[in-house]
């Protein structure tokens, strides 16, 4: 395979988990180490190694503050999700739920696959310039190795459900992994309004792959004081702050 096919194979395999950088750096068994604070955190990424340099370099970086943007007349996405068995990692960056084949999301016409979802405290994309407690991400990959991930705040308050389940399950230690004998609905944690901004940009992680469709949905959900507390306890800090929408266009769908 020559180089630049390579590394596009690298990139596609990265995306399947954004907060698993390691499958990015298939040919480095000593990978850096990389954070949210203090030493290797955001600000260096991209002196951590080359492989990392978009992260410093790149002019489509995620997550940004939604702010300003055009009206558009723009297709809702159109998700079908299924319940699936709970599979939970904790990868030392985040908490992510692996998710059974055969769920799919079809977005401007392609039709992606639903890998993982995973979770960032505070959140890493702003609404004009509103932060809020925590953010999930659901992770897609097309056929062709296009990527789309849908965002959702989570701001404080009613408890919920889906999260409680997940929460009960978590693994305690980095690189454990917990196989619960439930099902879980993904769609559970969608809001009811899917009013959304869109947006080209990248992986929230090293490498930073400017490779992502990304739709951020303008209505978010809840969770308890308690189930956001949970969360910090175990990750006080993992969203990556907000980058230059630079050049790009920023879409809001219309109402």
């Amino acid at each position: 395979m020559e180089r630049r096919a390579f590394l596009r194979h690298i990139i596609t395999a990265a995306a399947l988990c954004p907060v698993c950088s390691s499958l990015a750096r298939a040919e480095d068994h000593a990978a850096p180490h990389w954070g949210y604070e203090g030493h290797g955190g955001p600000d260096e990424w991209a002196n951590l190694s080359p492989d990392y340099a978009v992260c410093g370099k790149g002019r489509e970086q995620s997550p940004v503050d939604l702010q300003q943007p055009i009206a558009a007349h723009l297709a809702p996405p159109a998700v079908s999700w299924q319940p699936m068995p709970l599979e939970v990692i904790n990868n030392g960056h985040t908490i992510q739920v692996n998710c059974a084949p055969g769920s799919s999301m079809v977005l401007d016409g392609v039709t992606y696959q639903l890998l993982q979802y995973h979770f960032h405290h505070p959140s890493e994309h702003r609404i004009a310039g509103q932060s809020f407690d925590m953010e999930v991400h659901f992770v897609h990959r097309s056929a062709e190795g296009g990527l789309a991930v849908l965002g959702v705040m989570i701001s404080k308050g009613a408890a919920n459900s889906s999260i409680e389940t997940i929460w009960n399950n978590l693994p305690a230690k980095a690189g454990e992994k917990v196989v619960a004998d439930v099902k879980l609905q993904p769609s559970a944690m969608l809001p009811e309004d899917s009013a959304s901004y869109r947006y080209a940009g990248s992986l929230t992680t090293p490498p930073c792959s400017e490779v992502v469709s990304w739709v951020v949905f303008r209505q978010g959900i809840t969770a308890s004081e308690a189930q956001i507390a949970k969360f910090a306890e175990m990750f006080p800090n993992n969203a990556r702050p907000p980058q230059p929408l630079n050049r790009r266009k920023l879409l809001m769908d219309l109402l």
